[in-house]
């Protein structure tokens, strides 16, 4: 799989491949930290009763999860284009709801979502500025937007990179997916750069928040 190979059958059948092992090989790559940080991006967001929260490329759901878990009522459904995650997903969390879905192609009414949440999504999407036209469209006047991925790419992102391709290589036959996965990272543009594309589709940034040194970037834009 090359760089190039972003088309959403490709992501999708990618993903669905590696469904069944996906949880368990993020918590041994990022030795469970990667939950931690999710809870703590969560935080950054201005929840209240009744918000309708729509959780884009939600994988096999722990953001949808972490959210449910707040003490706030709050409607939350979570889509990803992948089948066999979205399958496992309902299975982890039968309460909840989830559904297939393309983020730059979202079945939903303009002006009709007060939260966005896309963790670790966005860089494996080809057409970046779609989605975010996508995401804008949906959102209703001052809603929220929750963008975390992977974030600047100084020495201890480099250091993550090396000690988490030498885990994979250890545990794993097939390093294909995980490698490109490490590779997209590092093509995917740093929070500053991310940044300036979402405010030129028309979100305004409301906060910024680090982790692990810079590897890890939170970013809370809304919709003016």
């Amino acid at each position: 799989m090359t760089l190039t190979d972003k088309n959403p059958q490709i992501i999708s059948k990618m993903f669905d491949n590696i469904s069944n092992s996906y949880d368990r090989n993020n918590n041994i790559i990022s030795l469970g930290i990667h939950k931690i940080i999710k809870r703590l991006a969560i935080k950054l967001l201005n929840l209240s009763d009744n918000q309708k929260i729509i959780d884009i490329c939600c994988g096999t759901g722990d953001i949808s999860e972490i959210l449910s878990k707040t003490p706030y009522q709050l409607d939350i459904y979570g889509i990803d284009f992948s089948e066999k995650m979205i399958f496992i997903a309902k299975k982890k969390f039968p309460s909840l709801k989830f559904e297939i879905g393309d983020a730059t192609n979202l079945n939903i009414l303009n002006s009709s979502i007060d939260i966005i949440t896309m963790t670790f999504g966005l860089r494996n999407i080809d057409n970046r500025s779609k989605a975010i036209k996508e995401a804008y469209r949906i959102l209703k006047p001052n809603g929220q937007f929750l963008h975390l991925d992977f974030g600047y790419k100084n020495i201890f992102s480099k250091i993550f990179d090396i000690i988490a391709l030498i885990g994979i290589r250890a545990l794993y036959k097939n390093t294909a997916p995980y490698s490109y996965l490490i590779k997209s990272k590092r093509e995917f543009p740093d929070p500053d750069k991310l940044i300036e594309e979402f405010t030129s589709e028309g979100f305004k940034l409301m906060k910024k928040k680090e982790y692990l040194f810079g590897i890890i970037s939170a970013q809370v834009y809304y919709k003016q």
